[in-house]
């Protein structure tokens, strides 16, 4: 009888969501608030259909949220359709990195005063919190490859790149927290870490790139020389994030910035064969019996391939994000002692009003963002599955107990965040589009 409940319950959320999405779009309500109250209501707050527990599951969750994070960052990047030399690279650069050192110490210390941590938990809990995730407001997302649109380009392409970023500065508070070779038996706030730290940003980029580059290359090559390797664009589409994954890993690289990039370069392969003409121009319109000949044409190879495997992994992300977002709903309840504490509530204050937009007024000094558009990309620091994920990688290395106090806060940031920037994206967006459309 259990097992036919929950066949029934997920059903009707799938079908719920399908018919209900296109209404969300138009509302101040973001489907990544609706999967965190529903996981509040299966979990041990209200059904107690599903029991998690972040100490026991640790290791489970962090595989199932890093293979949310990998086709997440992967769509990521192949929705970024600008040439790797165009100066609207600069600005996601920017916060990607820029933003990214100026934010960690600044929260850590924020954490020591509202929560008294010592400033290892306070560096890790920093590390935890500082990378966003676009993916929960699709709003702010790019809304097609080739969009230019400077604050969604910026955000997508931050949460693309800082996901991995934050990884050093993860290593460097578990070390600090008494775990041993997080750093690979380096001092965390060493030269000889930040070459480590620069080689593992550097090293994953040109991995994934030239991955994604060659991947992408050899099947068009295969389909319209030889007419092979034709259809499972799925399959390409896994077979290239995990490939560029694990040879990262492998390389002592940061596999998160792998994905990102093999992602953006599939979609340069595409831009190169394309022009400037939009994937759907070239492809044009095709019925089920012009599907093998688009394949193998050597004009629409390309951007039928890339266009294919952006829409697997578009679905793939949505059930990623309902997947992660009921598991963080419903492990709010099993938190032992009081979630929501003042020292809580101002720490997430002072990250969504004071700490990120002073990380992007520093980091965007000099660039050609409006002052609208900095206020926006200031607003938009969304905290979601990266900063889940690196609260179950601190709980699964660490000592015991010594990230123990550190879950409650994450999650009521984690939280606010998907209610706050959900509410708000859809009509602060709006008043930008006719600010845009104005000037």
């Amino acid at each position: 009888m259990h097992e036919t409940l929950w066949y029934l319950i997920i059903g009707a959320v799938l079908l719920g969501m399908g018919v209900a999405t296109s209404a969300l779009r138009h509302l101040p309500c973001s489907t990544a608030m609706i999967y965190l109250v529903l996981g509040v209501a299966l979990g041990p707050a209200g059904a107690g259909l599903l029991q998690l527990d972040l100490e026991r599951d640790a290791p489970l969750l962090r595989e199932i949220v890093e293979i949310a994070l990998l086709v997440s960052l992967f769509a990521i990047g192949l929705r970024l359709r600008v040439p790797l030399t165009d100066r609207l690279w600069l600005v996601p650069c920017r916060l990607g990195l820029l933003a990214m050192i100026v934010t960690v110490p600044l929260l850590a210390a924020c954490a020591a005063l509202t929560l008294g941590l010592g400033w290892g938990p306070a560096l890790l809990l920093a590390a935890i919190l500082a990378p966003t995730d676009p993916v929960l407001a699709h709003d702010v997302q790019v809304h097609d490859p080739g969009d230019r649109d400077l604050v969604r380009f910026a955000l997508s392409g931050e949460g693309g790149l800082n996901d991995g970023i934050a990884l050093p500065f993860a290593l460097a508070g578990l070390t600090l927290c008494g775990t041993r070779d997080a750093t690979y038996g380096l001092a965390p706030l060493s030269g000889a870490f930040a070459l480590v730290a620069l080689w593992g940003i550097a090293g994953a980029a040109a991995i994934g790139g030239a991955l994604g580059w060659a991947t992408t290359k050899l099947i068009g090559w295969l389909r319209t020389r030889h007419a092979q390797a034709l259809g499972l664009e799925g399959f390409f589409a896994l077979a290239l994030i995990v490939l560029s994954f694990g040879a990262a890993q492998l390389a002592h690289t940061f596999g998160f910035i792998a994905t990102f990039a093999a992602g953006v370069a599939m979609r340069r392969v595409e831009h190169r064969a394309s022009g400037d003409r939009r994937p759907r121009e070239v492809i044009g319109q095709i019925d089920s019996e012009d599907v093998v000949a688009t394949e193998k044409h050597p004009e629409k190879a390309h951007a039928f391939m890339a266009e294919s495997v952006l829409g697997f992994t578009i679905e793939l992300e949505r059930i990623a994000e309902a997947v992660v977002m009921t598991m963080i709903g419903s492990v709010l309840a099993t938190l032992p002692g009081p979630l929501l504490t003042w020292g809580a509530a101002a720490l997430a204050a002072v990250l969504f009003v004071v700490v990120r937009p002073l990380a992007v007024l520093v980091t965007l000094a000099g660039s050609r963002a409006t002052q609208a558009q900095r206020r926006l990309m200031a607003w938009f620091g969304i905290r979601g599955i990266g900063s889940f994920y690196y609260l179950l990688f601190a709980i699964e290395h660490a000592p015991s107990g010594a990230v123990r106090s550190l879950a409650a806060p994450v999650l009521v940031v984690v939280s606010a965040s998907v209610i706050a920037h959900g509410i708000s994206a859809t009509p602060l967006m709006n008043w930008y589009h006719r600010l845009q459309h104005r000037r």
